[in-house]
C-alpha cells in the first residue's frame, strides 16, 4: 500500500485535536486564523509586473465561540474531564472518562 502524501482535516477535527492538546474541558472552542496582508509588484519578468496581494497565514489557534458551528466543538464532549466515582467501601477514585 502506498504511503499517504496528503492528510486533510475538517475544522471540527482540528478544533477537537487542539482542545485535547491544550487540555481544555469546558466551553465552545473553534478554529482561529490570523492573516497578514502585504503588497508587491510581481510577474513573469520586469516587463510583466502586476500589483499583487500576498496573504500569509500568521497564526492558527483556538478561540472561544458563543455557539457551535462548523468551526467549533464543545470541549466537554470531545475532551471530557476526570469524573469522580464511588468505590465499594465509600472511597472516592478519580477515573478518566474514555
Amino acid at each position: 500500500m502506498a504511503e499517504a502524501s496528503l492528510i486533510t482535516f475538517t475544522f471540527k477535527e482540528l478544533a477537537s485535536l487542539l482542545v485535547k492538546e491544550q487540555e481544555i474541558h469546558q466551553g465552545i472552542w473553534g478554529i482561529y486564523v490570523k492573516f497578514g496582508i502585504k503588497g508587491a509588484n510581481a510577474g513573469e519578468s520586469d516587463a510583466d509586473l502586476k500589483p499583487t496581494a500576498i496573504v500569509p497565514i500568521l497564526e492558527i489557534g483556538l478561540q472561544t465561540f458563543d455557539v457551535l458551528n462548523n468551526l467549533s466543538v464543545d470541549a466537554a464532549e470531545v475532551n471530557p474531564g476526570a469524573t469522580v466515582r464511588r468505590r465499594a467501601g465509600g472511597k472516592r477514585a478519580a477515573k478518566r472518562a474514555a
